[in-house]
């Protein structure tokens, strides 16, 4: 299997998917597979898509070349991901401690996932760090990493269950790709539909209950992108969209707990939503948590869909 990693300025990464594929959609593809679907109100929809900004230097796109995804270009990607009978729930897999403050932010991302999917969501067992072999983790600049593609290819592929479409690991330590890089922040793998996130650095001074928020939204932004890629989604270049490609923690701020059109589109058939209903009960999270800027995105998509 060819390897992908995407690669940011200084080593540093967001959130990236392992393999070549999905992200990587040739411009001017024809498509052999037509489906007739479209969300209600659709052009009205789409004019809430906010339009990406210029990309600055040091920008995601700045630095890669995105094709982007259309949905009919999504319906023909290479292995695309639907649940299935035997095989349609996600499992969450904690691996090591967690503070009090860390645990209900594992455990309120957990809830998101379950609401944002739809699909049945189910933690299993913390594990511990030892189950990881110690070639497979450092000590980076003071902090203690873990090897993600260890987890995604390895760990992660022999704790699969078989009725598992997705396996998302959760941990509260620092997380590496490989020797050469300085962290990562996520990592995915679209053929063996692992992944692994990580809140070391989403936290800033601390976990209490005036800060916890940002924390929260980081993870949850980078737990349902992954989960997306898993999904099959690519990045998206249509517009300000949870599946944008970021470099770094500020670009990753600016972008939203939402899917442009385009994407929602995409995930909506593949998993069946009920949209409005899905809508209420993310706002509803959004607004228990603080995270009011994207309840407003949300309630906005909410309002043109019930119509």
């Amino acid at each position: 299997m060819k390897l992908f990693y995407s690669v940011i300025v200084l080593l540093f990464l967001f959130s990236c998917n392992e393999n070549e594929g999905f992200s990587n959609v040739k411009k001017g593809k024809t498509t052999k597979k037509k489906v007739a679907f479209k969300l209600p109100n659709y052009e009205e929809l789409k004019l809430l898509n906010e339009p990406l900004p210029e990309p600055q230097s040091g920008d995601w796109l700045s630095v890669h070349d995105e094709n982007g995804q259309t949905f009919q270009q999504y319906l023909t990607s290479k292995n695309l991901s639907t649940p299935t009978s035997k095989r349609n729930k996600i499992y969450t897999q904690p691996i090591g401690s967690f503070t009090v403050w860390e645990k209900k932010i594992i455990d309120w991302n957990i809830e998101y996932i379950r609401l944002f999917f739809g699909l049945e969501t189910v933690q299993l067992q913390p594990i511990s760090e030892s189950e990881i072999p110690s070639k497979e983790q450092r000590t980076h600049y003071g902090n203690h990493q873990l090897n993600a593609s260890y987890i995604i290819n390895t760990l992660l592929p022999s704790k699969m269950p078989k009725d598992a479409i997705v396996v998302m690991a959760l941990t509260a330590k620092d997380l590496y790709p490989n020797p050469k890089w300085n962290f990562v922040f996520g990592l995915a793998s679209y053929e063996k539909r692992t992944a692994v996130s990580s809140i070391s650095r989403y936290s800033e001074g601390g976990l209490d209950v005036s800060t916890y928020p940002i924390c929260l939204r980081r993870i949850i932004k980078t737990s349902s992108h992954e989960i997306c890629h898993m999904f099959s989604l690519a990045h998206c270049i249509e517009a300000k969209c949870l599946m944008n490609g970021v470099n770094n923690l500020a670009e990753g701020d600016s972008r939203p707990n939402a899917l442009c059109s385009v994407c929602l589109t995409k995930i909506s058939w593949n998993l069946k939503f009920q949209d409005v209903d899905r809508l209420d009960s993310l706002i509803h999270f959004m607004k228990i948590h603080q995270l009011d800027d994207d309840a407003i995105i949300l309630e906005k998509q909410r309002t043109v869909l019930a119509k």
